[in-house]
């Protein structure tokens, strides 16, 4: 799951949702399909925060989170 981009793992819960929606599948396959759509929605949200939390970190200095963590590990070892 974690190796799907958001518009791959947006575009497959759209197909579950239609399934859903459409009524035709049996309760065990509703069900398959509530918790593989739940994983999805799940997988979106985090490539979603993590976007977010990138366009902050490049809004509030120019750096990537990684890369503050990384420049302050080498400003203690230069010290």
């Amino acid at each position: 799951m974690a190796a799907l981009g958001y518009e791959e793992a947006r575009d497959e819960l759209v197909a579950v949702v239609a399934r859903l929606e459409a009524g035709a599948a049996t309760l065990e396959e509703s069900l398959a399909l509530w918790e593989r759509g739940e994983a999805l929605a799940t997988r979106c949200q985090e490539w979603l925060d993590g976007a977010r939390e990138r366009l902050s970190a490049v809004r509030d200095g120019g750096a990537r989170p990684e890369d503050r963590t990384n420049a302050s590990t080498d400003d203690e070892e230069t010290r």
